[in-house]
């Protein structure tokens, strides 16, 4: 795994994404209730707050609980919740270690089909259906990983120029689509709300 992604919109973070497994998934579970840029950075910065180049699930499980969540907390913070997201990244690499000797690329490397992607992908902590469709998008769409009826796997995201999540976005302008999409999900979603209401 090897490829520029545009996902913090931070060239050290995205060299990190693109040619770091773990740090992709990490990226992905920590893109919820903050900007996705803010997210895709966190790895990065964990990475650098830990003094390494890389991520790795051996070194993470076996952190100190307390002193993991301090060094998310740290100034500027990792995510708006980061005793919570410090948990969930130690889940996810327990999992990860428990499972696949804590390589996160062996959880879609040499998978049958998609189905079996987004089954691996789904049990991972911290990974619901829809995160694990995104992220079975941005595998197939950005990092070449196309097992057979990956794109139905993934559903709507596997659509080619969705821009419905993260996996259409390679650059500023497919982010702006991005974010037009999800602003009218929302808009759509209050109209929804009020309609019922009345």
């Amino acid at each position: 795994m090897d490829v520029t992604l545009h996902l913090a919109q931070d060239p050290a973070a995205d060299e990190l994404l693109g040619r770091s497994p773990l740090a992709a998934l990490v990226g992905m579970l920590l893109d919820q209730q903050v900007p996705m840029e803010w997210a895709f950075k966190g790895p990065r910065t964990i990475a650098d707050r830990l003094g390494a180049r890389d991520l790795d699930a051996h070194d993470i499980a076996a952190q100190d609980p307390e002193d993991f969540a301090a060094l998310l907390s740290e100034k500027p913070a990792v995510h708006r919740y980061p005793g919570s997201m410090a948990q969930r990244i130690q889940q996810l690499c327990h999992y990860l270690v428990e499972h696949y000797d804590g390589n996160a690329e062996l959880v879609w490397k040499g998978v049958p089909d998609g189905r079996e992607l987004l089954r691996r992908l789904e049990d991972l902590p911290g990974f619901g259906k829809q995160k694990a469709q995104i992220f079975l998008a941005l595998l197939g769409k950005q990092l070449g990983v196309r097992p057979k009826g990956w794109r139905e796997a993934a559903g709507s995201y596997g659509e080619p120029d969705a821009f419905r999540s993260v996996a259409d976005i390679t650059g500023p302008e497919s982010l702006s689509k991005v974010r037009a999409h999800k602003q009218e999900l929302k808009a759509a979603a209050k109209r929804a709300k009020a309609g019922e209401k009345a």
